[in-house]
């Protein structure tokens, strides 16, 4: 009987350049870009400290073109996927190691489109032949909480159960 084990990574940072999109041989899409994080605290003396850890991210096939298109150095991102560690020896001839974030899904948190809707990308959508971005366009976004008083006041657009397409 095997037992059961979790390999899964959250970052909440930057990036700290743009993404590099490359293909294999065999055509296979990958994209790696960089994010970092910080964490602060302040020590038992009242000083404040800062640490910064840079992270190495790998997205492949539809995931990794939809990363190249969307993100930008400096954009903040949630982004979930599972570290993978590689051991090889270098041109220089000494063993060198790497360790990387294998991305699943990502959001982008600083949206800098004008609606200032939130993008989220999985891998079921990077699969669809268009682009979160495109579908998220033609979708209009209506904050409801800044929607004028009087229109929350009328009901007259209720949608019942048979409204719903499926």
């Amino acid at each position: 009987m095997a037992s059961k084990s979790v390999n899964k990574v959250i970052l909440i940072g930057n990036l700290t350049r743009d993404p590099e999109l490359k293909y294999t041989p065999s055509g296979t899409a990958v994209c790696t870009f960089g994010v970092a994080t910080n964490r602060t605290w302040t020590t038992n003396e009242g000083e404040t400290k800062e640490d910064v850890q840079f992270h190495r991210i790998v997205a492949w096939q539809k995931l990794g073109e939809l990363v190249a298109k969307l993100l930008t150095k400096g954009r903040k991102v949630y982004l979930e996927g599972r570290i993978s560690y590689k051991e090889f020896v270098g041109k220089d001839g000494l063993k060198k190691n790497l360790t990387e974030i294998i991305m699943d899904d990502f959001v982008l948190f600083d949206d800098r489109r004008k609606d200032g809707a939130e993008e989220s990308i999985s891998p079921a959508t990077a699969s669809a032949p268009t682009s979160a971005a495109a579908k998220e366009s033609e979708i209009p976004v209506v904050d409801i909480d800044e929607a004028p008083a009087k229109q929350k006041s009328e009901n007259t657009d209720v949608i019942t159960d048979d409204d719903i397409p499926f």
